[in-house]
């Protein structure tokens, strides 16, 4: 099952909207580019597996 989220980039600022994999577990991490910039952020995702809420913090690649 997948549903999108909005997570703001960890170099420029802007709002971008990603695909989330719920199915692959309550806590994910991976990288994705900005869809404005292009620089790559760590994602940390966490998915409340009652509410199926979702959290995107960011954090940039070293």
């Amino acid at each position: 099952m997948e549903n999108t989220a909005e997570y703001i980039c960890a170099y420029c600022g802007e709002a971008n909207v990603t695909f989330i994999d719920i199915s692959a577990g309550s806590q994910q991490s991976y990288v994705e580019d900005c869809q404005v910039c292009c620089q790559p952020n760590i994602l940390y995702v966490r998915i409340d597996e009652e509410t199926l809420d979702l959290e995107i913090d960011t954090d940039v690649e070293s």
